[in-house]
């Protein structure tokens, strides 16, 4: 039998106890994913605040904004450690769990994103599918591995009449198909 559509744990996290998505119930279009290890998303509220208070008193004005406060404003990647294989007029969309933005604060930096056909096994990282989170709440939210994050989709996909023949491939990972 030929596979058609599915999940892999990738090799760096082969032993690390690490679920394939599944799907919640038998209506359940997503399959959920967990996080593959704990990670802090950190609320963006600090620097912002920390910004604006520069700006508008001038006090720090020649105190720039450190690499680790920009950390703050940047989505951060949570590892799924997962991999998924699918034909190639398909795709994989990720989408933000409900209760994520009620009851966490926390939000899908690209909205949805979007898992192509040839990210499987790329030569950069695998295929490993990792969610983009951003944090409004006020304060720091720990995500611990194994806890439900967001959910995947598989749908087909069309492609426009007389489209010119693309002869690229995908040459790494994550967000490489724009290079």
């Amino acid at each position: 039998m030929t596979k058609k559509r599915g999940f892999e744990v990738i090799e760096k996290y082969q032993e690390a106890g690490i679920q394939v998505p599944t799907r919640a119930t038998k209506q359940a279009a997503g399959y959920d994913f967990e996080a593959a290890e704990d990670i802090v998303i950190p609320t963006f509220w600090k620097t912002l605040i920390k910004t604006i208070i520069w700006e508008v008193t001038g006090a720090f004005k020649e105190v720039e904004i450190s690499d680790r406060d920009q950390k703050f404003l940047k989505p951060i990647l949570v590892p799924t450690g997962i991999k998924a294989y699918m034909a190639e007029d398909e795709y994989l969309q990720l989408a933000n769990r409900s209760g994520n933005p009620l009851k966490s604060f926390l939000i899908l930096a690209n909205g949805v994103g979007v898992i192509d056909a040839d990210y499987y096994n790329n030569l950069d990282n695998e295929g490993h599918i990792m969610f983009q989170f951003l944090n409004f709440g006020l304060s720091d939210k720990v995500i611990k591995k194994g806890d439900r994050i967001g959910q995947g989709i598989f749908l087909p996909f069309l492609k426009a009449d007389n489209e010119a023949e693309i002869a690229s491939e995908r040459t790494g990972g994550f967000g490489s198909s724009g290079k």
